[in-house]
């Protein structure tokens, strides 16, 4: 059994100096940590909030996810896919359910598909000239309807590998845009092709997946 948010907090404050902060994780020494360690500090760890705090869209009527379900890139009956703006890396694209489900809920059926859909847009996203990688990340703290990331690092950065990806881009300049509509075109051509599905324009040129 897991430990209760008292006992997990007091194990990691024993740990913690006088001020409640932990030392430096092990990451901000990786050399591909966008951060040096000198003069970083970590903040101070916080008691507990119980209850947590409500995430957005916990009320399906209330959820933004589900009143913008026919903005995206690419569509089929259960599911879109977005292209996230403003990003530092050279694309950032966001997988959701259309009916308001979240990971532990999934129906079997769209659990599955889902299993086929991340591959398939890894793939597309590999194959664009001048990425080498794209990492897959589901976060579920902020927004009750799944929503999963994926991200294209870039090729040659190695400083950019890893789980510091997400950090590099917050702090990278935002990329061409006309440059990231065309690789997300390209990916949605791909997809379509693969998994079928359509754009919003076009719902009659494609089969249903």
């Amino acid at each position: 059994m897991a430990l209760r948010p008292d006992e997990f907090y007091d194990r990691a404050v024993a740990a913690a100096d006088d001020e409640r902060r932990l030392p430096l994780a092990r990451m901000t020494g990786w050399e591909i940590s966008p951060f040096e360690p000198d003069g970083l500090r970590v903040s101070p760890l916080r008691p507990p909030v119980l209850p947590e705090p409500a995430r957005h869209g916990e009320d399906p009527a209330d959820c933004d996810t589900c009143r913008n379900r026919d903005e995206g890139i690419w569509f089929n009956e259960r599911w879109r896919l977005i292209r996230i703006p403003g990003v530092g890396v050279p694309l950032a694209l966001m997988l959701l359910p259309l009916d308001h489900h979240d990971m532990e809920d999934l129906p079997d059926e769209l659990a599955a598909e889902l299993g086929l859909l991340s591959t398939r847009i890894v793939r597309h996203i590999q194959a664009l000239p001048h990425v080498s990688r794209a990492h897959v990340h589901r976060f579920g703290d902020g927004g009750a309807h799944l929503h999963v990331w994926f991200f294209a690092r870039p090729e040659g950065q190695a400083q950019l590998f890893g789980s510091w990806l997400i950090a590099w881009d917050d702090l990278l300049p935002e990329y061409p845009s006309d440059v990231a509509d065309a690789d997300a075109a390209a990916v949605v051509d791909a997809l379509i092709e693969s998994h079928g599905g359509h754009r919003l324009s076009d719902p009659a040129d494609s089969l249903p997946a």
